[in-house]
């Protein structure tokens, strides 16, 4: 059984890299996101509790997404070993998640951390750019279209998404490090790998995978 805490902040790649790690661990990916949308798709109390609370602009408290991270991971699919994405997002919910998974009988989480510095995040995300047609995502340095400006798929014309801009990136930058910076902390001297994520896609996968297969040689059946 594998338990995954995935950190990195926006445009560290983190998404690509979750879904490397679940092709080879075979185990299932969680985000905050999935959490509420499936309790409120569902119609459960948590999920009718957190829907309430958000339309009426508030943000759902711990304690309901503690709630929903327990319901979650208590499902069969979860059996084996899961990742997280976005949770633990505080020292407290870490903490937390430290005596489920004490009290559930599973192990302690490998934490994956995706560092990119702040420099290259501001170029990485600024040169994205969207088809409006497809949604298809495009990188004006990395990961262009054949001819520029226009999609490869449906010859829509690619534009700029408005929070893609460099003081929007900057501010999220700091709102991440300060949330998560404590969160990283907490687990230093725990099963914490930091991962260079500046190099390509590829290269940071295998090195993710290297922490993984060793610790898989370990993990009993």
């Amino acid at each position: 059984m594998l338990v995954i805490l995935l950190f990195g902040p926006p445009g560290s790649g983190k998404g690509t890299q979750a879904c490397e790690i679940v092709g080879l661990t075979k185990i299932t990916a969680i985000s905050t996101g999935d959490l509420l949308r499936g309790e409120m798709k569902a119609g459960t109390e948590l999920g009718r509790k957190a829907q309430d609370i958000m339309n009426a602009g508030g943000l759902v408290p711990d304690e309901l997404v503690n709630a929903m991270l327990v319901s979650r991971i208590s499902r069969s699919d979860c059996r084996d070993g899961f990742l997280l994405d976005g949770y633990p997002r505080t020292v407290e919910q870490a903490r937390y998640l430290d005596r489920v998974l004490a009290r559930m009988g599973m192990p302690s989480p490998i934490v994956i951390h995706i560092d990119v510095p702040p420099e290259v995040v501001v170029g990485r995300i600024t040169a994205r750019r969207q088809c409006p047609v497809c949604n298809r995502i495009y990188n004006a340095l990395y990961q262009p279209p054949k001819v520029e400006g226009v999609c490869d798929f449906d010859d829509g014309r690619l534009f700029t998404r408005k929070d893609d801009n460099e003081v929007t990136v900057r501010e999220r930058m700091k709102n991440y490090e300060t949330i998560t910076n404590p969160v990283l902390d907490h687990y230093r001297n725990a099963n914490y790998h930091r991962v260079d994520g500046t190099r390509a896609p590829e290269v940071v996968f295998e090195e993710v995978a290297g922490v993984l297969q060793g610790e898989m040689a370990y993990t009993p059946e």
